[in-house]
């Protein structure tokens, strides 16, 4: 019998470890990841007062394009930091969500900084 190995399982005892040490806070909020097959979503979270601030997705009305490649997360990135900028969000600290810093989750960041957020 062939075992597959739990990714889902994996990534979140990963994002657990790395939520033990990162927390948002009123003055510097957290920018979550998630990415899923086809989507791929940001939110900026208070978790003191645990409150989403400003939120991002590929599956918006508004958006165009596929939601599951690099230019997708690269503007929703940018879409979340023109968001935090009009509320007066402007340093964050990145959570990648138990992914690697690599491909869909790179870009969101990288939008996210040409944007305007400081991490």
């Amino acid at each position: 019998m062939i075992k597959r190995p739990d990714t889902k399982g994996q990534r979140m005892k990963r994002h657990n470890r790395v939520r033990g040490k990162i927390s948002g806070t009123p003055e510097r909020p957290r920018l979550c990841v998630f990415r899923s097959e086809n989507h791929i979503y940001a939110q900026i979270i208070d978790d003191v007062a645990g409150n989403t601030l400003v939120s991002a997705s590929t599956v918006e009305k508004g958006f165009e394009g596929l939601g599951s490649n690099c230019d997708a997360a690269k503007k929703v990135g940018a879409t979340v930091a023109e968001r935090a900028l009009k509320k007066g969000i402007e340093e964050v600290v990145f959570d990648r969500g138990g992914y690697i810093y690599h491909g869909r989750v790179q870009a969101l960041a990288e939008g996210a900084r040409e944007g305007g957020l400081k991490f």
